[in-house]
This record gives structure tokens, C-alpha cells and sequence, in this order.
């Protein structure tokens, strides 16, 4: 069970299309139990939307969270976070332990890309070529748009409540093409030390979808901690609580 004696500092990194505010509901919980708690927003996304441009990549959002963590280690008086990446935030927290892995606890990948060394977006979950090669027979083929809203189970990202689907739709942006195309560097001998786990939604899975299976053994030679929580994809809107606790539980 969980001390909630101890704070853990949280790092909950946005997927693709998203901004920081779709964590909304799980920051509070956490801050709840004691944890400090920052959901930034990525270049080009929520408040920055307008700095959206085709250079707009993988390491741009990497700086983004390395630039938050060195603050947190400088002002706040914290050496190590929980980095939480959701979706295409895999990606992003990969680079980001790969760059400063003397400051990351814990890796924790919700529904999220995990990938290998060298790999980009499209390698992990090739059915995002899909979405570029439409944005390419567009008048912008840089921006890709935001996956449609389904009929339910589907949803829009796994939300179908239509208030929810409503305020999601309003937070969301295009992505760079740049962001799925650009391959990260997993080469740091010291990324094999942190530990990792994984958080799967499961149960509305949208046809078609394969995930990779998670290794039985992780980098640091533990066992795979492989959880979890039956929702839609964005689970943070869907199930906060639920997620919450199973993020709490891992620390």
C-alpha cells in the first residue's frame, strides 16, 4: 500500500493532438495523496497552439519537459520525477530519460508508444502513416488534424460521454508530421536503470488496434509491470480515479 507520507513528484506528459489539460481531473487526486503534480502543455498545443509550425518535433517537446524537470531540480529542491507519458507521450518521455536519466524514478507509459532505439512514431504504431500520407494530399501536409470522433465504444479517443466529448474536442490541435517521423535516441547506458511500467486500457480497444507486447523482463532486469484499467484510451478523462490510484500505487 501506499505511504502517502512520501511525495512523489509527477511529470504527466500529454499525447499527440491533446494539450496539458487533459489530466485535469487526475492532478488534484494525486496532489490529494500528498504527490506534487505538473501536466505541462507541449509546444504547439493549448496556450502555444500559434508556435505550431513543421519544426515542431520529437526533441522540441523533449525540451519542453527537460526544461521543466531542470527547473524542478533547480527551484524545487526535487532530484528525481515520475515521468507519465500518455500515447505519443511515450515517445516524448523516452527522449526525455535518454537526456537526463540521473533525474527520472520511475517511466511510467500510459496506453502509450514505447520505442526502441532509433525508432519513431510510425515504427511503433504504423497506423499513424496513415494519417500522414493524408495530411500530404492536403494544402498543409506538415499538420496532421485530430483523429475523428467514432461511434461508441470508439468514441472520440475512447470519450463518448457528449459533455466530455465536447470539452475534448475544443482542447484539441493538429501535430507536426515532424513530431511522428523523427526517431529517438535510446543509446544512454543509463536509461537501462530506471524502472519502468505500463498502464493499458483496455476492454473498448478500437478494431484493428495491436499492441506490441510488453518484454517479460525490463531493462533493469525487474519483472514487467504490466497493469491495467478498463476505459477508452483517454483514460484521464474517462476514469480519473481509477488511473489515479494505479499511479499512485507505483510509487
Amino acid at each position: 500500500m501506499e505511504d502517502i507520507t512520501t511525495s512523489t513528484t509527477f511529470v504527466l506528459v500529454h499525447g499527440a493532438w491533446h494539450d496539458g489539460t487533459c489530466w485535469d481531473r487526475v492532478v488534484p487526486l494525486l496532489e490529494a495523496r500528498g504527490h506534487l503534480v505538473h501536466a505541462p502543455t507541449l509546444t504547439g498545443h493549448g496556450d502555444t497552439a500559434d508556435r505550431l509550425g513543421p519544426e515542431v518535433n520529437l526533441t522540441t517537446h523533449a525540451d519542453d519537459v527537460v526544461d521543466l524537470v531542470r527547473d524542478l531540480v533547480r527551484d524545487k529542491d526535487v532530484s528525481e520525477v515520475v515521468l507519465v507519458g500518455h500515447s505519443y507521450g511515450g515517445m516524448v518521455i523516452s527522449a526525455v530519460a535518454h537526456r537526463i536519466p540521473e533525474h527520472v524514478a520511475q517511466l511510467v507509459y500510459v496506453d502509450a508508444m514505447v520505442p526502441e532505439h532509433g525508432e519513431n512514431a510510425v515504427d511503433v504504431m504504423p497506423a499513424t502513416r496513415h494519417l500522414i500520407d493524408l495530411a500530404a494530399g492536403s494544402s498543409s501536409p506538415w499538420r496532421v488534424p485530430p483523429l475523428p470522433e467514432l461511434p461508441a465504444p470508439a468514441g472520440l479517443f475512447g470519450v463518448t460521454d457528449p459533455q466530455d466529448v465536447a470539452w475534448l474536442r475544443g482542447t484539441l490541435g493538429d501535430e507536426s508530421v515532424s513530431c511522428f517521423v523523427e526517431r529517438v535516441d535510446q543509446s544512454n547506458p543509463a536509461l537501462a536503470r530506471i524502472p519502468r511500467a505500463h498502464i493499458h486500457c483496455v476492454g473498448y480497444e478500437p478494431d484493428g488496434l495491436v499492441r506490441r507486447p510488453v518484454p517479460a523482463v525490463q531493462p533493469n532486469g525487474d519483472p514487467a509491470r504490466v497493469l491495467e484499467v478498463r476505459s477508452g484510451h483517454d483514460c484521464m478523462v474517462t476514469v480519473p480515479a481509477e488511473l489515479t490510484g494505479l499511479l499512485a500505487g507505483l510509487v
